[in-house]
């Protein structure tokens, strides 16, 4: 005949079992709707993200009208286009190192060589100083240059 006990014990921890079960699989089901509640969630923002970026891209292209006191505004640089190639070639062809080319644009030489590589793009006020650069000769080039130079 088996112990009382151990039918007792066996018995307890069957309906523990049970009881355990139902919870966890309620609990299962509110985890599984969450989920799919984040899944959803998640989508919709990174369409709001497009939008906004979107958004954000149509405002960067239309123009303010004003300018900054003392420095050129948007409104200035609406018509200066950058291109990684014609700044190369605008550089060797006023026979400038990156670092002097840098230094009359107010950036490093490593920025100069970045912006050639096409790896990164130009803030507003080195792209103002970019487009100053185009129409001069290799003697004002240096004349700027020395200017610099003998003022640091």
């Amino acid at each position: 005949m088996p112990n009382l006990a151990t039918i007792l014990k066996a018995e307890v921890s069957r309906l523990a079992r049970k009881e355990l079960r139902a919870e966890s699989e309620a609990l299962k089901k509110t985890v599984s709707s969450q989920r799919a509640e984040l899944v959803a969630m998640k989508r919709r923002l990174q369409d709001l993200e497009k939008l906004v970026r979107a958004l954000a891209k149509g405002s960067e292209k239309r123009p303010t009208g004003k300018a900054s006191s003392g420095e050129p505004g948007p409104a200035a640089d609406e018509g200066v286009r950058f291109s990684a190639k014609g700044m190369a070639s605008n550089r060797r062809r006023l026979g400038l190192s990156a670092s002097d080319f840098g230094m009359l644009v107010g950036a490093t030489g490593q920025s100069v060589y970045q912006w050639e590589a096409g790896k990164s793009k130009p803030r507003a006020k080195s792209l103002s100083a970019i487009a100053g650069l185009r129409g001069i000769g290799k003697k004002e080039a240096a004349a700027r240059l020395a200017a610099m130079k003998g003022g640091a």
